[in-house]
């Protein structure tokens, strides 16, 4: 269990460390699976100053999805935004390698993501008009110029591409126990989440050029 928050830690830690625990219990139990009272024995808080905080367990639910978003789109919509890419295709390389390292550290955010992706319902759609349109029409932009400039077949919608990369970045750190037992090594560490990198670019773009 955490170590329990103290009357001198300031909120800002105590909220956090709330945050990471929800998200994991979220990704490990499910929504309905993971009790608040489960969340703050393993954030170490007592029950009411979880609630102090957060509420009910819907509200603690969407501050943690909004946690993790924010962490994984800050490095994205940088690359995206970054006005010294010229060239779409580095742009994208950049972007792939943004996300990949995000999950192969955060798997929690990849499990829940799968998770609630496959249920119709309020969080969904909640999860999709806060969350991943607007970050799915930004990556859209990207594609539809590299199909412009003929890097990407342009005869195929934006949105296949977007779900055939999150499975190919995805997938392996979201089966990372059958990774180890098939391959022999831990998907999560940083040579091994550069090679998924690298092994995408290639399939995507071709080798890089000297």
């Amino acid at each position: 269990m955490a170590r329990a928050a103290t009357a001198s830690e300031p909120v800002q830690d105590t909220r956090e460390r709330i945050l990471v625990a929800a998200l994991q219990a979220f990704s490990e139990m499910g929504f309905d699976g993971a009790s608040t009272r489960a969340i703050a024995e393993r954030a170490g808080v007592t029950l009411g100053l979880l609630q102090y905080h957060f509420g009910g367990k819907q509200k603690l639910w969407r501050a943690a999805v909004d946690r993790a978003f924010e962490q994984m789109r800050s490095g994205i919509v940088a690359v995206l935004d970054d006005a010294s890419i010229t060239d779409e295709r580095e742009r994208m390389r950049r972007v792939l390698r943004e996300h990949v390292h995000f999950v192969a550290r955060r798997p929690e955010f990849v499990r829940l993501m799968h998770d609630e992706g496959k249920r119709k319902g309020p969080r969904m759609r909640w999860l999709v008009d806060r969350h991943t349109r607007p970050l799915f029409e930004r990556l859209a932009q990207t594609i539809e110029g590299l199909q412009a400039r003929g890097a990407l077949p342009a005869d195929i919608a934006p949105i296949h591409f977007v779900y055939i990369l999150i499975g190919a970045t995805d997938l392996i750190f979201h089966q990372s126990e059958e990774c180890k037992r098939i391959a022999g090594f831990d998907p999560h560490s940083d040579a091994a989440a550069d090679a998924h990198v690298r092994a995408i670019e290639h399939l995507l773009f071709g080798p890089r050029r000297a």
